[in-house]
């Protein structure tokens, strides 16, 4: 457990397993903690070492006064890069963590590759308060899942939907730092400089995301210039819903 600081914003993150084998880093969506990785690191952790850090706003770092951008977020993640010691990685950020990613990549040669998980090139038009919930009401973090993921998984994993709702309690963004997160989104669009990302780039999207269409996804894979999609029946966190799938397609991505 390790924090590292942009100016005066402490941030929290973890790193697990041999860095001899490469880094991979783990970038979350707008509003949720570390707890969303749950089905990828452990088995990432081992053939990888995994970074896992907190979005200022979420889990154990900062939330100082919003909105917060982009350009934000990947000053916080270089942050956390130095004090690691990290100098190539491959990056997996879903949603907001997938903008974050790309951006980093735009701007920096330290990304050897990106994977992107419900994702987009453009922020506007999207309307992300569905997949909110309050932290501090039980019933809506229960009640904004069913934006998240199918009705079918969650019908057939009552016990994942009470553990989940557990760990947003624990570390989902306040209503403030939720605002401030999802006026990144928004702002977001780097649809005309996708040519200037020329990492190898996985994106995984969920043909059933109600919330990040996967049209989006589509058109992200197809405008990078190393873009390769993957649609997968499910929902807007398929890293959960399709945690298999999505593992052993990071494995032989990241592998590659």
């Amino acid at each position: 457990m390790s924090t590292a600081s942009n100016g005066s914003v402490s941030l929290y993150y973890e790193v697990d397993g041999d860095p001899d084998r490469g880094t991979v880093l783990l970038l979350g969506d707008a509003g949720y903690g570390a707890w969303q990785w749950g089905w990828q690191h452990a088995g990432l952790t081992g053939p990888f070492e995994t970074v896992v850090t907190d979005l200022r706003g979420t889990g154990r770092s900062d939330a100082p006064p919003g909105p917060y951008t982009v350009d934000d977020f990947v000053a916080d993640v270089q942050a956390v890069l130095e004090a690691h010691g990290s100098r190539r990685i491959h990056v997996v950020g879903a949603g907001l963590g997938g903008m974050v990613a790309l951006e980093l990549a735009r701007l920096s040669s330290r990304p050897r590759s990106l994977a992107l998980l419900g994702t987009a090139p453009v922020g506007a038009d999207l309307t992300l308060d569905p997949l909110y919930g309050d932290p501090s009401d039980p019933d809506a973090l229960e009640a904004s899942l069913a934006a998240a993921l199918s009705r079918d998984f969650l019908d057939a994993h009552p016990d994942v939907v009470e553990q989940v709702v557990e760990w947003r309690a624990a570390e989902d963004a306040t209503p403030e730092a939720w605002a401030a997160q999802a006026a990144a989104v928004e702002a977001f669009d780097v649809s005309d400089r996708l040519y200037e990302v020329d990492v190898p780039s996985l994106v995984i999207h969920g043909r059933d995301d109600a919330v990040w269409p996967v049209e989006r996804g589509r058109r992200l894979a197809r405008e990078l210039p190393r873009g390769e999609f993957v649609g997968l029946d499910g929902g807007h966190l398929i890293g959960i819903e399709r945690s298999r799938a999505v593992n052993d397609r990071l494995f032989g991505f990241l592998g590659a």
